[in-house]
């Protein structure tokens, strides 16, 4: 009690700085007095009761304007003590303990209360939605129906977010129906706005357009709604001719219409409207709000101009995370990943902290690069703000170190994850796959029904190329025979591209081929498979049937014309490789050079076929090449001259093979790394050829060291003289 006096007085004495007279003062005094003295009397000193409501009420004001949940607290032990619940005054109590944070304490009251106000109803419904707790906002709101009380305009924009949050369609729609019935529906646009977000979260857009067509007077919120609605339905056009509509009606667009309507044109890839939405934000005063800048630079990234989406975030004066984590999104998709690492080291810097989304594209930038050790340095990161157990971050860490050659890493991040979905065991399946775990990646994907997990079109193609890298050709077989039964999966093109490789690499060309014929309009990419497949066994005649069609699809396909002038070329046939490669003049197609690279101590060394000379430490890269040459002979290895694609003897045949980019990476990095047992890490832009594929399981066997090529296709792990693949590159 002397407490509750002392922090009385204390209002008392704070509030005369908002009392307009002494009489009121003098009033405030004698009712500290009053409760001093334990008076309950109707009246004292001719004070009345509803003067004295007032004054709580007074209080109250006072403790919302100092947040003082304690204070609340011993106010309303007085209104109890002069029983005032009766009094509108406990309405307002409530009201201050919502506005305090103390949601409990407002529904003890509330709960107690004689007569509840329809603003106390909706106080405590939209308190509940601000606090992710629509389930009692919706309870609540059928109670207040019950007890006879209507809803109003506020209760229905608040009860249509709750339903919307909870899924509940029929609930929706009941409060709809009741919405029409009260007349609320199309006379007010709160009602209005509010049911066309409701339905647009439901997905059905059909019913918010009729709502919307109804609504007599319609504000910027209903617009934004609808185009929100449609935007995030893939119906990119219906939200571009909403936003027309908007426009000609007169109503001008909010920063969140823009934000709304450019994820659109990014969608669309429509740079044309993109850039005269950007102008009416210009011409709005929007320019410099950071939704609407964010939202720019993500519009002209998605549609291929990410120069321009840097010239929109160096107008941001203080990016914050989403514009940051938007921007360096952008890069990665664009292929700037090298960019994407420089700004996210900038981010780190300016004390903005990343997210899970910002991590996850930071990760694959590293993987893009087969950066591991940068990798490693983001994993740290991860970890650091605790999204290790995170489902994107962990399985962009999956894919990193699957993308790196290190499955051991791959799995020790998947086996940690806290539940399981299906991105994050696709992620695991394509690691195995890529670096030629067939078993592993076929048992991952069997295991998926104990893990309540259904298997997507993703997975499937993941699935099917671990089969590829590992030559299982009859498990491939019997998956791709399984999945084309289940009608869940809708099996795509690339499906039958890897199912025509695994036939065709194996030398089933016969059912390869057939197996085309079943898709309807087979495109070129399947067409080049079976060429490549061609190429390995040396089936010229099918390969021209192929070829035929390629060029019937695609006449200036680069891919296809160094196929076929390859696959001359190693049947001697070098009339034809002449003819092609005239073809190929004309066409002004290019063959790229092949190329190898290795990263050591950070810094990156780059190799090129048949360029010796031009790395600053040549000289000690032949030497260790030339001494390794002579020791893998001695094992058993035998230069393979079919590999060596131009006309010439058989002893510059062989001196070219020596010279490939991925035996001079390897040459290097051993010379770099003598006294060290790490693993070997390189990577090349094509293919590995045969030859070297023989030379560098010889390699390994005499260094007793590990060696991971990745390839344009895959990787290979070399180890005692075996690789991963078993011999099936």
């Amino acid at each position: 009690m002397v407490v509750g006096l002392a922090k009385l007085l204390s209002f008392a004495i704070a509030i005369t700085t908002n009392v307009p007279n002494m009489s009121l003062l003098i009033k405030h005094c004698r009712f500290v007095t009053c409760i001093a003295q334990n008076a309950i009397e109707a009246s004292f000193n001719g004070t009345s009761l509803c003067e004295v409501s007032r004054l709580c009420s007074s209080l109250i004001k006072l403790c919302i304007e100092k947040k003082s949940l304690t204070e609340a607290r011993v106010v309303h032990a007085h209104i109890i003590k002069f029983g005032l619940l009766r009094f509108s005054v406990a309405n307002k109590l409530t009201d201050g303990y919502l506005k305090c944070g103390c949601i409990f304490d407002a529904r003890e009251l509330f709960d107690e209360l004689p007569e509840r106000y329809i603003v106390t109803w909706n106080s405590m419904i939209s308190s509940y939605i601000g606090k992710r707790k629509c389930k009692e906002a919706v309870l609540l709101s059928t109670r207040m129906v019950s007890e006879g009380v209507l809803p109003d305009e506020f209760t229905f924009s608040s009860v249509f977010k709750a339903f919307s949050e909870l899924g509940l369609v029929n609930g929706g729609r009941e409060a709809h129906g009741m919405s029409v019935v009260l007349g609320l529906e199309v006379s007010n646009v709160f009602v209005g706005s509010a049911l066309v977000d409701m339905y647009a979260k439901f997905g059905n857009m059909k019913e918010a357009q009729l709502v919307a067509d109804r609504v007599t007077c319609k504000d910027v919120v209903l617009f934004t709604a609808l185009i929100v609605g449609y935007t995030q339905l893939g119906d990119v056009s219906k939200a571009l001719t909403v936003f027309g509509d908007m426009i000609n009606l007169g109503i001008y667009a909010n920063e969140y219409t823009f934000s709304s309507i450019l994820i659109t044109c990014g969608n669309l890839e429509d740079l044309r409207v993109g850039k005269l939405v950007h102008g009416l934000i210009i011409k709005s005063g929007f320019e410099p709000v950071v939704a609407s800048q964010t939202s720019l630079l993500t519009m002209y990234a998605r549609c291929g101009l990410v120069n321009d989406s840097l010239k929109v975030f160096k107008n941001v004066l203080h990016p914050n995370q989403v514009t940051w984590t938007s921007l360096i999104v952008a890069l990665v998709q664009n292929g700037k990943e090298e960019v994407a690492l420089s700004k996210f080291k900038k981010m780190i810097r300016s004390s903005a902290l990343p997210n899970s989304f910002t991590l996850s594209s930071v990760l694959q930038a590293c993987s893009s690069l087969a950066m591991l050790e940068g990798g490693k340095q983001i994993h740290a990161m991860v970890a650091k703000f605790g999204l290790d157990r995170d489902r994107y971050a962990g399985a962009a860490l999956v894919d990193l170190y699957g993308k790196c050659g290190s499955t051991e890493m791959a799995r020790s991040v998947f086996d940690a994850l806290v539940g399981f979905d299906v991105v994050s065991v696709n992620s695991m399946i394509y690691a195995y796959a890529q670096n030629g775990f067939g078993h592993e990646a076929i048992k991952l994907f069997h295991q998926m029904k104990y893990l309540n997990l259904e298997p997507n079109d993703v997975t499937v193609l993941s699935v099917l190329l671990a089969c590829n890298n590992a030559a299982l050709v009859e498990e491939g077989c019997q998956i791709f025979a399984s999945i084309r039964k289940d009608e869940t999966i809708e099996l795509t093109r690339d499906h039958y591209a890897c199912m025509v490789n695994l036939l065709g690499r194996c030398g089933r060309l016969e059912e390869a081929e057939m197996l085309i014929k079943q898709v309807r309009n087979p495109d070129v990419v399947l067409w080049r498979t079976l060429l490549s497949a061609c190429r390995v066994h040396g089936e010229v005649e099918m390969a021209e049937r192929a070829l035929k069609r390629v060029v019937d699809l695609a006449p200036e396909d680069e891919g296809t014309h160094v196929l076929m002038s390859n696959l001359y070329a190693s049947t001697g046939n070098w009339s034809q490789v002449i003819e092609m490669k005239s073809t190929m003049r004309e066409l002004k197609l290019k063959k790229n050079p092949a190329m190898s690279w290795v990263e050591i101590d950070k810094e990156v060394h780059s190799f090129m076929a048949g360029d010796c000379w031009s790395h600053p430490r040549s000289k000690e890269t032949l030497e260790t090449l030339e001494y390794l040459i002579e020791k893998v002979k001695i094992l058993g290895y035998v230069p393979d001259t079919r590999f060596v694609l131009q006309n010439m003897d058989e002893e510059n045949k062989k001196r070219s093979l020596y010279y490939h980019s991925e035996k001079l990476a390897i040459a290097f990095a051993l010379w770099k790394t003598e006294n060290r047992t790490t693993t070997i890490r390189i990577f090349k832009n094509l293919k590995v050829c045969g030859d070297c594929h023989s030379w560098i399981k010889f390699v390994s066997k005499v260094v007793g060291r590990e060696i991971i090529a990745r390839d344009a296709k895959r990787f290979h792990h070399f180890k005692e003289g075996l690789c991963s693949c078993g011999d099936y590159w």
